[in-house]
C-alpha cells in the first residue's frame, strides 16, 4: 500500500502540471531524482532527515520554476509534441548529469522511522511506522492540492490559465507567473515523492524510472485532472503490483499494471475521476 501511495505522489505532481499547463512532464522522474540526491547530501552533512526533506522541497520548487521559464515557455505555444520532446530530452540530460556528479552506483537512503512492521497479538504486520508516515504525508499533500484548486484564488487562476490563457489574460491573470507557480509546486510534490520512495528503491540516476512509469499509469487511471483520482489510481496500481508479484511473480507485475490501465481506459477513457465534457456540434 505504501508503494501505491508513493505512485500517487508522483501522479499528483503530473496532475498538477497537467492542470496548470496541459503538458505531461516526462522529466518528472529525473527532477525528483536530482532533488533526492540533494536531500541525501544534506542528510549526510547535517544528520537531520527534516533538513534533507526541506532541502529537497526547496530545490524541487526552484527546479520546477526554472524548467518552466527556461525550457517549457519557449515551446508552450507550439505543437504539443514540442513540449513532450523537451521533457524527454530534459530527463536524459538530468540522468546524464547525475551520473557524472554522483556516479552510477545506487546509494542507500535512510528512512525517517522504522521499517519493521507492527506486532499485534504476536503476529507481525506488513504495516510499519515508515509506511504510516508515507501514507500520511501523501494524504496531507492531496488535501492541500484539493483546497488549492477549489477554494483559493490562486487555484482558480491556475485553472483559468490552463484552459483558456487568452481569456484569463483579459481578466487580469498573469498567466506566465501562474504557469511558473504550477511547475514549481509540481517540482516540490515530486521531490517529496522521491524522498518517500528512496529508502525502498535506493538513489541512482535510473532508480526512479519505474516509479515514473507507475506514477504516470496512476495519473491516467485516476484521470489527469483529478488530485483525488491520482491518489486512488496510485493505490489501484500499487495494490495490483503487490498482488500480481505475490501470487504470480514479480516478472509479470508490469503486465498486471498494464492490464489495469487498459481495463480502465476501455471503460472510462478519461480516467475514473475525470469529468465528462459535453460538446455542442
Amino acid at each position: 500500500m505504501s508503494s501505491g501511495v508513493v505512485y500517487a505522489a508522483v501522479a499528483l505532481a503530473l496532475v498538477l502540471i497537467w492542470r496548470a499547463t496541459r503538458i505531461v512532464n516526462f522529466a518528472q522522474g529525473g527532477m525528483l531524482m536530482i532533488t533526492t540526491f540533494v536531500a541525501l547530501g544534506v542528510i549526510h552533512s547535517t544528520g537531520s532527515y527534516w533538513l534533507g526533506l526541506l532541502a529537497a522541497l526547496a530545490s524541487g520548487f526552484v527546479l520546477g520554476a526554472v524548467v518552466e521559464r527556461v525550457l517549457v515557455r519557449p515551446v508552450e505555444n507550439g505543437p504539443p509534441m514540442n513540449a513532450v520532446i523537451v521533457t524527454l530530452g530534459l530527463l536524459l540530460f538530468l540522468q546524464a548529469v547525475a551520473g557524472m556528479v554522483w556516479g552510477g552506483s545506487p546509494r542507500s537512503f535512510p528512512p525517517l522511522l522504522g521499517i519493521k512492521g507492527f506486532t499485534v497479538g504476536g503476529a507481525r504486520l506488513l504495516l510499519s511506522p515508515s509506511d504510516l508516515f508515507v501514507i500520511g504525508a501523501v494524504l496531507v499533500v492531496m488535501a492541500l492540492l484539493v483546497l488549492l484548486f477549489r477554494v483559493t484564488p490562486v487555484g482558480l487562476r491556475m485553472r483559468a490559465a490552463a484552459f483558456s490563457p487568452e481569456v484569463a489574460r483579459m481578466f487580469g491573470v498573469r498567466v506566465g507567473r501562474v504557469l511558473t507557480l504550477g511547475w514549481a509546486l509540481a517540482g516540490a510534490v515530486g521531490a517529496l515523492a522521491g524522498v518517500l520512495v528512496a529508502p525502498a528503491t535506493f538513489v541512482g540516476p535510473n532508480q526512479f524510472d519505474a516509479v515514473l512509469v507507475f506514477g504516470f499509469a496512476a495519473a491516467v487511471v485516476g484521470g489527469l485532472d483529478s488530485p483525488p483520482g491520482a491518489v486512488v489510481g496510485g493505490l489501484v496500481v500499487g495494490l495490483t503490483l503487490s498482488y500480481v508479484s505475490g501470487y504470480l511473480g514479480s516478472e509479470v507485475a508490469l503486465l498486471g499494471a498494464l492490464a489495469v490501465l487498459m481495463t480502465v481506459l476501455m471503460i472510462r477513457p478519461n480516467g475514473l475521476f475525470s469529468r465528462t465534457s459535453v460538446r455542442r456540434v
